[in-house]
């Protein structure tokens, strides 16, 4: 109790702490204080941080054999928990959940003794620990000025929900359960959930990214098996969180609609002792009633991501376009005004926006599976018990992947100390071949699971079913893997991609351009080639698994995609991992070239900061692949909560219709509309960064030539209002374009007499816009990252290194890859979900 206590304090008095403190005033405190008052803030900060004090020494003073006491009884508490259930004959379905939201809280719980084992390493010199000072302030600073703008929105929203279903009549099926009002507030009150839960999960890995980053610095001073570890763990705190929030929250959801449902049951079924009241509760319809809860989570997701998407580029490019090409001074130098804004848009974009992001896609997932699972067993006939371990099967896999990610974090280690200070050393071993063994080590434990899992859950007394939906996991485990491997195919220096991009910045910008184009638009190819197997396969090994309906028809292909897709997030914790060590990682070379650190650290945080780009890459690849898959079981998904609600059955979009063609151009269009105001967002902002440096290095000379500290907080204060002014824009685009052409054709349909028309046009903008999603997805994102490493590339020696035309030219193409893939490239992942869950929470609009 004193452990989650003190948690608890320590985020309430963060919150606190920051509330007073909005995105763009922060540096007006801290930028031009005396060593003496930072001192002061030190011993503040001291005391801040002894609320984690008893933690770090009670994890001190564990002795081996305490330790183990203290693993096995941690281990041995699910086997006690599930006793206690049996005991108490709690119904199975709720057990089951009960049982998976326990397992998340054990995940919390070792999460917060890694993240005790993060805070109690040395943070570093004065220097470092200042320097990382500004880069909290500002990070939290925007943080809450951020979600104070979003939380706001979400109110609105929320309520605009909560209106909707209070003025529409319930079908008679689902009428005769549940009311309009408890419709309205659980509807509501689902959105508000997934929408807190989104946003406190993009705060986790903000929040350790920012503590985690200068002891990342720090330990590149004396150990590069150190350096790695803690920005690795500090990944996977923020991915845990992830995964664990969304089984938390859905659990909630789930237990929630189950009592209501079991408590409105007709009198003459409660009242009979003889009856099994639990086996009358229609759960197979809980699922439909929770979408809300993705909505919300894709709502926060896709304000956070650009607002933060747009912060973090805008800085950057800024910053690249004076300081390297113009001026020629190295990367984070602490003489660039923009340094610090940049220094913070990693955590508010690559961190906050990222874990928010994967958050929706997990919760998007679960609850598309659980919709497909419950609709394919009532349509079957299937048992109670089998019903209800088909429809709970994602609680089960997610337990499974926080654990396989778990055993392979272990396996993230190297040789411990550095060249400089062991003759004997030898080579360093690369982080990336480091993480992949953590990874193999996930990954075969996760096929392992996957198939225990199925032949206990998936068997059926109808079908012996087990074994193809084991092969449909393991399909979702390769193409998780064959993403990642094609990803970094294309983004990473050591492939032929980036390498011709190099080649072609022999030349000038012009040309680095015209390659890193053609790179981003080749790699669309193999990532839909591999889409296009995994699901078609699937979909196949799903319809010959024996499940078929009262016609005799088989219907299990839908579902057998549904599984593939959770197999890609067996290893999903310790995939988020690898992204969350991207932005530490970066964000610990700016601490060490900031603070004046030797160049053989520099040398550490470059190796780690070039791994990160590869990772956060892979990261959006996966994204990408896990959002394709979970779009199409969301609009299937969707399909069925039309014939749901309407009298009149829809299961074919027919693009010869001219609305339902035109509907679908609107989808398309909506998308580029999209990432368009997301990269002009970008360069508005970029643009005021750089003219503020100009003008800084015009009327300062001295700052060039480190006689005076330039002013860092007017940069700052240009990218946190531009980021939380133009992230308005292109998110209520992404709201209400679905909205307004769903209505319109409806109101058409209700004139000329065309059944469903609405509903029609809206699949079509729902299939369009997701095909055309994903493919600019993978152009922005892998053409920005292979941009980025051509540039890291010559800057590690190539073509001349540092200062050389060809350096020169690669700084031009990262700039303009850097709002592709990290500002309109990830907005894009969340897009597609965003507007298949809005139109499934409003589906009643449409008919």
């Amino acid at each position: 109790t004193s452990y989650y206590l003190n948690m608890f304090n320590f985020f309430f008095s963060s919150r606190r702490r920051h509330t007073r403190c909005s995105g763009v005033s922060w540096a007006r405190r801290c930028v031009q204080e005396t060593d003496a008052e930072y001192m002061g803030y030190l011993i503040m900060s001291n005391k801040y941080d002894n609320r984690w004090r008893g933690l770090i020494n009670f994890q001190n003073k564990q002795s081996p054999e305490e330790a183990y006491k203290l693993l096995g009884a941690f281990l041995a508490s699910p086997v006690i928990i599930l006793v206690i259930l049996l005991i108490l004959r709690i119904n199975f379905a709720v057990s089951f959940v009960l049982m998976a939201m326990y397992l998340s809280i054990m995940a919390l719980a070792y999460a917060l003794w890694v993240l005790v084992w993060i805070l109690k390493q040395d943070e570093g010199t004065y220097e470092m620990q200042k320097i990382a000072r500004y880069i909290t302030e500002g990070s939290e600073g925007f943080f809450v000025a951020q979600y104070g703008t979003i939380s706001k929105l979400s109110i609105v929203f929320a309520v605009g929900i909560m209106i909707m279903y209070l003025t529409r009549t319930l079908p008679e099926e689902l009428s005769q359960n549940i009311s309009n009002i408890a419709m309205a507030l659980f509807s509501g009150f689902g959105f508000l959930l997934g929408a807190i839960s989104s946003a406190f999960s993009g705060y986790a890995g903000m929040w350790v990214s920012v503590r985690a980053n200068v002891r990342v610095a720090s330990s590149a001073q004396r150990c590069y098996n150190e350096a790695i570890q803690i920005a690795f763990k500090g990944g996977y705190f923020a991915a845990v969180i992830n995964v664990a929030l969304a089984i938390l929250g859905v659990g909630l959801l789930f237990i929630m609609y189950y009592v209501y449902l079991m408590a409105n049951l007709p009198p003459h079924i409660l009242n009979d002792v003889d009856l099994n009241i639990h086996l009358h509760v229609p759960i197979e319809k809980i699922p439909l009633l929770m979408i809300g809860f993705g909505f919300g989570a894709s709502f926060v997701a896709m304000f956070a991501q650009l607002g933060g998407g747009i912060y973090t580029k805008a800085a950057d490019v800024g910053a690249d376009l004076i300081g390297k090409v113009e001026h020629g001074i190295p990367e984070d130098d602490c003489r660039n005004p923009a340094v610090i804004a940049d220094l913070v848009g990693d955590n508010v974009g690559d961190c906050a926006g990222q874990c928010a992001d994967l958050f929706e896609s997990i919760s998007a997932e679960i609850l598309s599976a659980m919709i497909l699972g419950a609709t394919m067993a009532q349509e079957a006939g299937f048992s109670y018990h089998e019903k209800v371990t088909f429809m709970l099967f994602p609680f089960a896999l997610h337990c499974l992947d926080i654990f396989a990610s778990t055993v392979g974090v272990h396996f993230v280690r190297t040789k411990p100390g550095l060249p400089e200070y062991d003759a004997e050393y030898g080579p360093i071993e690369d982080a990336l071949d480091i993480m992949k063994k953590g990874y193999k080590v996930s990954g075969v434990i996760g096929i392992l699971g996957f198939l225990a899992l199925a032949y206990f859950l998936l068997s059926n007394s109808k079908a012996n079913c087990w074994f193809n939906y084991a092969c449909c996991g393991i399909i979702g485990c390769v193409v998780s893997f064959a993403f990642i491997e094609v990803t970094q195919y294309y983004t990473d220096y050591k492939c032929a991609p980036v390498l011709r991009i190099v080649q072609a910045s022999r030349t000038g910008p012009a040309t680095n351009i015209i390659t890193g184009m053609s790179v981003g638009m080749e790699s669309t190819g193999l990532p839909v080639i591999i889409i296009v197997i995994g699901l078609i396969s699937s979909y196949y090994l799903g319809e010959l698994s024996g499940i078929v309906n009262n016609k005799g028809l088989p219907i299990g292909g839908l579902y057998g995609t549904a599984i593939a897709t959770m197999g890609m997030f067996c290893t999903g914790v310790f995939v988020l991992s690898m992204s969350g060590f991207g932005p530490i990682a970066d964000n610990a070379g700016g601490i060490v070239e900031m603070s004046g650190q030797s160049e053989h650290v520099r040398a550490i945080t470059d190796r780690l900061d070039a791994v990160g780009n590869v990772t956060k890459a892979n990261t959006k690849g996966y994204s990408v692949g896990s959002a394709s898959m979970a779009c199409f079981l969301l609009f299937s998904a969707f399909i069925d909560e039309i014939n749901f609600i309407s009298p009149v059955k829809f299961t074919v979009v027919d693009i010869t219709v001219p609305e339902v063609f035109l509907g679908g151009l609107l989808g398309s269009m909506c998308v580029f509309v999209f990432a368009s105001w997301a990269i002009s967002a970008v360069s508005n902002a970029a643009q005021d960064v750089i003219k503020e440096v100009k003008r800084q290095f015009k009327e300062r000379p001295e700052i060039l030539e480190f006689k005076a500290e330039p002013d860092y907080k007017i940069c700052v204060e240009i990218v946190a209002k531009a980021g939380l002014r133009e992230m308005i824009k292109p998110g209520l685009l992404a709201v209400l374009s679905p909205i307004v052409v769903g209505v319109i054709f409806k109101t058409l349909g209700n004139w000329q007499g065309k059944e469903l028309l609405g509903a029609k046009v809206v699949a079509s903008f729902l299939m369009f816009s997701t095909s055309t999603g994903i493919l600019l997805a993978l152009f922005l994102n892998n053409g920005g990252g292979a941009w980025d490493n051509a540039k890291k590339y010559i800057e590690a020696g190539a073509e001349g290194g540092r200062g050389s035309v060809a350096h020169k030219a690669a700084v031009c193409g990262d700039t303009v890859g850097d709002p592709c893939k990290d500002t309109a490239g990830p907005s894009i992942h969340i897009l597609i979900k965003l507007l298949s869950t809005i139109t499934l929470v409003l589906t009643p609009l449409f008919i």
